[in-house]
């Protein structure tokens, strides 16, 4: 009898617009893995059933994005290290007796990102609360960043987030602004969008482009559209920029990981990104 492959995938909602699948299957098919990764978008009545039938669905380790990386932890049988203080999960793998191990990948993964890219802030804006914004806020926290401003839409969530890390990262400066203008722009040397504006092409753009200088590097996790509006605001302003691929890959290659035991093929996995992007 031939063994159904492992099947692997991300969760969220919307998903259709993510590369996860093109960089993962790369991986596979390099290392002669039977394996398979695809889309599980989900509505939230629908979360209940999918971890209800995890085993039956063959399904051996998922990812998981916006809006469910906080949500998925009531689900969590093991916690890594690291994912209590973050309270977000983005990797979840079916461990020994059907047990969920969660992971958060995605700080590793923004801070290998901004090694990459040799930018090292010391005061930072941020943009969004949610859980990507808690991986960002870890990932600064641990790099001992001078300062964090945060703006959310919701101030409650905001001032969560400064309350969540205040104590963690002692060395670090955390405070809630309730305008984005609050931000300050002018005393930072870089700014994140951890929200998922920009997501769409009716979407507003967050910043000003006067609020941007030459000082400062602007980040948005989004990655698709490649060039958000705020992206083009920076290209505009003449100011170094950069969208979330690299940190896509990167926490990717953790996962894959995660995922297999194996050492991933990192320039596999980042070919057929770009290859993915130029089809967007």
């Amino acid at each position: 009898m031939t063994k159904k492959p492992k099947l692997y995938g991300l969760i969220g909602f919307p998903v259709k617009h993510s590369l996860s699948p093109c960089m993962h299957n790369a991986a596979f098919t390099k290392l002669k893995i039977k394996a398979k990764y695809q889309l599980f978008e989900l509505r939230s009545e629908e979360l209940e059933d999918f971890f209800a039938n995890l085993r039956r669905n063959n399904i051996s380790g998922f990812n998981v994005t916006f809006p469910y990386k906080e949500k998925a932890l009531s689900y969590l049988n093991i916690k890594a290290p690291g994912l209590r203080e973050i309270g977000a999960v983005n990797t979840v793998v079916i461990a020994r007796g059907g047990k969920l191990k969660g992971f958060n990948t995605d700080f590793a993964g923004f801070r290998r990102h901004l090694k990459e890219l040799k930018v090292t802030p010391k005061k930072v804006a941020l943009i969004g609360a949610g859980g990507a914004a808690k991986a960002v806020c870890f990932a600064l926290g641990k790099s001992k960043v001078e300062e964090i401003c945060i703006y959310d839409i919701d101030a409650y969530k905001s001032l969560g987030l400064v309350g969540q890390f205040k104590d963690v990262f002692e060395q670090t400066k955390l405070s809630a602004v309730a305008r984005i203008e609050e931000l300050n722009l002018r005393d930072k040397d870089l700014l994140v969008n951890a929200s998922p504006v920009g997501m769409h092409t009716d979407d507003p753009c967050l910043i000003d482009g006067n609020m941007l200088h030459q000082g400062l590097f602007v980040y948005d996790l989004i990655y698709n559209p490649a060039e958000t509006k705020l992206l083009a605001a920076a290209k505009k302003a003449g100011v170094r920029f950069s969208n979330g691929l690299g940190m896509l890959l990167y926490q990717g290659v953790i996962c894959f990981e995660h995922f297999t035991g194996k050492r991933a093929p990192v320039e596999i996995m980042r070919a057929a990104l770009n290859k993915g992007v130029k089809k967007l």
